[in-house]
């Protein structure tokens, strides 16, 4: 191997640069030259190398963009021709809207009368008769609802009375005194239940239950016919008065 071939393996050669610069640095630092330079170049080369990575960055990110701008590109153009083909697959027929017109609405043709044919038109009877109409008609529809009313039954107010009636003493019999009770009968009334309540001292009193009509018995009456039986009733009290 010849030494230029030997030269060319070499790579020192491609970074004569930087030996130079290493160079002057070394005997700028033994005459005692400050050494701001070298700093100054380290940093150039510094901001250098992060502006190439910062080039290098930027182009990936615009080959980037042009991919996305192509497919975007691609799917438009793909959706203009499926916009195209259904276009034309739709009938011509489709395409135009036809607007019919509505007929006129013709209006009632309203014929005119001369001044005599009103007159022969206007009947001077007819409201007498239509008034005697409505009241027959008034007539006849007040005798149906008296009539309906005449046979609808009468309401009877009544009312249910809880009478306490007392005897004498312990040896008043009170199932006779019950039986003289409702021996009374008047048109209206009607015994219900009874049962004997403890008073005190043995002695029990009778209360006992009646419906009565309010028209035709009184409570005044009532009582009235319960004492004549004396030799049973002391006196007659009302428990309870509730109208039904």
């Amino acid at each position: 191997m010849s030494g230029l071939q030997g030269l060319a393996q070499e790579n020192i050669w491609f970074d004569k640069s930087r030996y130079d610069e290493a160079e002057r640095c070394f005997y700028e630092g033994r005459n005692g030259v400050p050494q701001t330079s070298q700093s100054q170049n380290a940093s150039k080369s510094e901001d250098q190398s992060e502006l190439a990575s910062r080039f290098k960055s930027l182009e990936l990110d615009n080959k980037n963009l042009h991919k996305v701008v192509d497919d975007l590109r691609a799917t438009l153009s793909k959706l203009e021709s499926r916009m195209a083909t259904l276009e034309k697959g739709q009938s011509p027929a489709s395409k135009s809207v036809t607007v019919t017109k509505a007929a006129p609405v013709q209006k009632p043709k309203v014929e005119k009368h001369n001044g005599a044919d009103d007159d022969d038109d206007i009947d001077l009877f007819g409201s007498d008769e239509e008034d005697e109409e409505a009241e027959r008609i008034k007539a006849e529809r007040v005798k149906e609802y008296s009539q309906r009313k005449a046979k609808k039954p009468a309401l009877i107010a009544k009312s249910s009375i809880l009478l306490d009636v007392k005897p004498w003493d312990d040896e008043t019999d009170m199932s006779k005194l019950e039986g003289c009770v409702r021996s009374i009968q008047m048109d209206g009334l009607l015994w219900g239940a009874s049962k004997l309540v403890p008073v005190g001292y043995g002695i029990k009193k009778l209360q006992i239950n009646c419906v009565v009509e309010d028209d035709k018995v009184g409570t005044d009456i009532l009582e009235e016919e319960i004492t004549k039986y004396e030799d049973y009733v002391q006196s007659v009290d009302i428990a309870a008065f509730n109208k039904i």
